[in-house]
């Protein structure tokens, strides 16, 4: 199996590049990269951080690859850095997804309830049209509710109501970060096309990468061959042990989630 990651590169902080690539490469699946921007660090917490976006690189990317006639079995679409970058994605698929193959996009736009610097609500109305073309896309909450025009926060009832909405988007949504008595959960259909949500204790304080640690469990066990809800249940498992581990042994949780700690046990249960 061939990933394709589209997403940024923070130089220092575990997230996008720097959280997919070694998750899905564990996974025992070739994880390529396709960088949207590099960061010197992630803009989670961080203040006077450099970014340049990388826009005008990937056309001559994307050519050299097509002469090299490159396919990819997963493409996962994560960070963009520039609204124009919605419709090179959308290239991306048409050109370079294998007949077959599965196109997963996370629409990094936002968290707690508002948009990140710089994103628009022109971009939102770009991504909706991106994850129309998805055959799974995985918002946090606050993405889901600027997605489905639908009010923020969602408890659990709000994101079966969001869940169906989006499904007018994209047939297989998976909202996460869910939080209310239960826990915190994810919130997805199975395939009876029921609404099911998957809850772990919810551990207080806002944990950088967490989403970017889901993503790519769910990626890399998709590409493993296991199902949609197995490959769910693995990703949610992972990133809850991630967060705990996290709370307790990293002071500064601006820089990520001690994932890697946790790997292993990820990858036994991978296996089993």
């Amino acid at each position: 199996m061939r990933v394709l990651a589209i997403n940024d590169i923070s130089c220092v902080g575990r997230c996008s590049i720097a959280a997919t690539l070694p998750i899905i490469s564990a996974c025992g699946v070739e994880c390529n990269v396709l960088p949207t921007a590099i960061l010197s660090t992630h803009t989670g917490g961080f203040e006077g951080y450099t970014f340049r976006d990388l826009t005008k690189d990937i056309p001559d990317i994307l050519r050299h690859w097509k002469s090299l006639h490159l396919k990819f079995d997963f493409i996962y679409s994560g960070y963009l850095g520039s609204i124009e970058q919605i419709d090179l994605v959308s290239a991306i698929k048409k050109e370079f997804l294998a007949d077959g193959g599965v196109f997963v996009v996370d629409p990094v736009m936002g968290d707690n309830g508002d948009l990140y610097a710089g994103f628009t609500p022109k971009f939102v109305e770009k991504m909706r049209a991106l994850c129309r073309e998805a055959d799974y896309i995985l918002p946090n909450v606050t993405e889901a509710c600027y997605l489905a025009n639908a009010p923020y926060p969602l408890d659990k009832d709000g994101a079966k109501m969001a869940l169906t909405k989006l499904q007018g988007l994209c047939a297989r949504p998976i909202i996460t970060g869910i939080t209310d008595c239960d826990g915190v959960s994810v919130c997805y259909t199975n395939e009876q096309g029921e609404i099911c949500t998957y809850a772990h204790e919810n551990v207080e304080g806002f944990f950088c990468g967490a989403g970017d640690v889901f993503a790519s469990a769910f990626v890399g066990a998709l590409a493993r061959g296991k199902s949609e809800e197995k490959s769910i249940l693995l990703a949610s498992e992972f990133a809850a042990a991630a967060i705990r581990r996290s709370a307790k042994e990293v002071p500064d949780k601006r820089f990520g989630l001690n994932f890697e700690a946790e790997i292993f046990p990820f990858l036994k249960n991978l296996n089993d």
